[in-house]
């Protein structure tokens, strides 16, 4: 096979194998593009996630791909999906709004207590040292919708990084050589 993709290269002229370049290029740049869209149209930072813990289930599992809004003149509401980073860490936490706190100082700064659903204890563990509750500036993002499992993908290649380099190969090696 390895032998083949060579021959492969070898007919090719230089046109033909810029013209395959280029199209690679093409298709990462449209997927930044449609990465960036959808930034602007949610409201997020991250507009999908995948889930990467349990602590969620029964209503996401591991795995679970939510899809996010963060519109900043929208309450959050008890019983609310969030998913929020904490300063400190680096991977952002999907979990559920338990309790709000609104502070009467004139703006009514709500502040609120998450959990995942799973989990026996409130997330306060969790947050930055000394930090109590969580404010709209540590929201990514609000979960819309979800697709079950389809992340699972993107948490082997996390998990098994010769997994993803030979993917990226195989897809590389497509791209540049498939002929339409």
């Amino acid at each position: 096979m390895l032998h083949n993709i060579f021959d492969d290269v070898k007919r090719m002229n230089k046109r033909q194998f810029l013209y395959q370049f280029l199209s690679f290029g093409m298709i990462v740049s449209s997927a930044l593009m449609i990465w960036k869209g959808l930034m602007v149209l949610t409201g997020s930072e991250s507009p999908i996630v995948v889930v990467l813990s349990g602590s969620m289930e029964p209503a996401f599992h591991r795995g679970d791909l939510l899809f996010l809004t963060n519109y900043k003149e929208e309450p959050i509401k008890v019983g609310e999906i969030v998913v929020f980073k904490v300063e400190g860490r680096d991977i952002p936490i999907v979990h559920r709004v338990m309790k709000l706190h609104v502070k009467a100082d004139g703006n009514n700064t709500v502040k609120f207590l998450t959990k995942g659903d799973n989990n026996s204890v409130d997330d306060r563990g969790l947050y930055a040292r000394g930090q109590l509750w969580l404010t709209q500036n540590d929201v990514v993002g609000r979960a819309r919708g979800f697709l079950p499992y389809v992340g699972m993908i993107t948490i082997y290649m996390n998990e098994y990084p010769k997994f993803k380099y030979a993917i990226l190969a195989c897809l590389g090696v497509y791209v540049l050589l498939h002929r339409e």
